[in-house]
């Protein structure tokens, strides 16, 4: 659950960012535990508020929480009927709170798979924070980087205008999205493993890497803190180089 206290006392100025996150760690978090995968996957529920908490305090424009991937549907049955139960309880018992602070949220990536109740949990808190102007919150369920850009590609190639902005904005329809999105700034993987997994791949062009040992249900605003800090050390020239004249 949410620390009620925690969106309120931080005032930094905004970032105005984009920071996602791949949320990784959480069944072996469990296991090193002698618990059950599931018990970890509840601990990284709390750590999903903490990291939305934290991105409020920071000011970030935009957090995108990569939190099921088409490729999860592959583990075993059980828990991912869990997993779904744990989307849906978020969305109706922390969720909330976090709109009562100007969250915007929504959720990208395939619905016609999600159980019906998860669906209806999705529709009501997409309306009921649509006005909200904060932060925007981006929760990636069932979704596929490759299988996003290939949906937009096959839409793309009968539109008049070949550009990126275009591009960028049939990809938000592709991906069920309300509306495109900055490119992602910064991107946080947990858990020890550097690899993207079929991230948001067209948004992380120019994305700086942070790759974090730290199993996720262990991530807290400390945790978010120092990869915003390390962000802040990194030169982002986007290709160019800047010339120093006398």
């Amino acid at each position: 659950m949410p620390n009620k206290s925690a969106a309120r006392v931080v005032n930094s100025p905004p970032l105005n960012l984009h920071v996602a996150i791949i949320m990784d760690g959480s069944g072996r978090w469990a296991e090193a535990r002698g618990l059950a995968r599931v018990e970890g996957h509840r601990a990284g529920r709390a750590a999903a508020c903490r990291a939305v908490e934290a991105a409020l305090g920071a000011g970030v424009r935009v957090l995108t929480l990569f939190t099921f991937s088409t490729e999860n549907w592959g583990r075993p049955e059980g828990e991912v009927a869990q997993l779904m139960r744990i989307f849906g309880d978020f969305l109706r018992e922390d969720v909330p709170y976090f709109l009562l602070h100007g969250v915007c949220v929504t959720v990208v990536g395939r619905r016609d798979r999600l159980p019906v109740s998860l669906r209806e949990a999705i529709d009501t808190v997409e309306a009921a924070s649509e006005g909200g102007g904060k932060m925007r919150l981006r929760l990636a369920i069932d979704y596929s980087g490759r299988d996003a850009i290939l949906r937009a590609a096959s839409r793309f190639h009968q539109e008049g205008e070949h550009s990126y902005e275009n591009f960028g904005r049939i990809l938000a329809q592709a991906q069920f999205d309300a509306e495109p999105v900055p490119d992602i700034d910064l991107l946080i993987r947990t858990g020890g493993e550097q690899r993207l997994s079929n991230c948001p791949l067209w948004e992380i062009a120019y994305a700086e890497l942070y790759f974090s040992t730290g199993m996720w249900p262990d991530f807290d605003s400390a945790d978010f803190v120092a990869a915003l800090q390390e962000f802040s050390t990194r030169q982002r020239r986007f290709g160019r180089i800047t010339l120093v004249t006398s």
